[in-house]
């Protein structure tokens, strides 16, 4: 099993979950986050004073999956939230040791 964290911007995250679905990858966690890259912020304006935004919103999706799907996933993930742009966001994917359900106590395979 594996674990997918793909970090993207939040105006892309209806079109992954769609594409996510597409090739039956179901059950994700969905987390509001904010942080910057090569981005580095930018200046707003605000009340005639200049200042620097920091940290950019973005979208956190945590998935956990068998290791047969994980490249479809990051296909789907990778043609859905690219736009070409800076800031387009990265996808980490790691190993996962076990995984149980709290109601049944199932484990693994049968958990995800």
């Amino acid at each position: 099993m594996k674990k997918i964290e793909a970090i993207i911007k939040p105006f892309k995250l209806d079109d992954v979950r769609e594409a996510l679905g597409d090739i039956d990858i179901t059950g994700m966690t969905v987390s509001e986050v904010k942080g910057f890259g090569r981005q580095k912020g930018h200046t707003e304006l605000y009340r005639g004073a200049e200042y620097m935004v920091d940290f950019l919103p973005k979208v956190k999706i945590e998935l956990v999956i068998r290791k047969e799907d994980v490249e479809r996933c990051i296909e789907a993930i990778m043609n859905t939230a690219q736009t070409g742009k800076i800031g387009d966001g990265k996808i980490f994917v790691t190993p996962v040791e076990r995984v149980i359900r709290i109601r049944t106590g199932e484990e693994n395979q049968e958990a995800i």
